[in-house]
């Protein structure tokens, strides 16, 4: 999350709305709800709403699906 956020230095084009990081993903909105729950992207509350930060929605890389392994060797 975003804490304080310099009013010289904001740029609006940075932040997108839940919905529009969602289309950008081509996810839910409830996928965008999760990883923002998870702290995986920047939020930013402006007016009761909650933005995301567009470059960290562009930059996200989804872990592997399933339960990370050991580290031992299969089989």
């Amino acid at each position: 999350m975003v804490d304080n956020v310099n009013p010289k230095s904001f740029d609006p084009a940075e932040w997108i709305t839940q919905a529009e990081a969602a289309r950008l993903r081509q996810v839910s909105r409830q996928a965008i709800h999760r990883l923002i729950e998870r702290g995986k992207l920047s939020t930013l509350e402006v007016a009761g709403n909650r933005l995301v930060k567009r470059s960290d929605v562009e930059a996200f890389e989804p872990e592997a699906p399933g339960r990370p392994s050991k580290g031992g060797d299969v089989g």
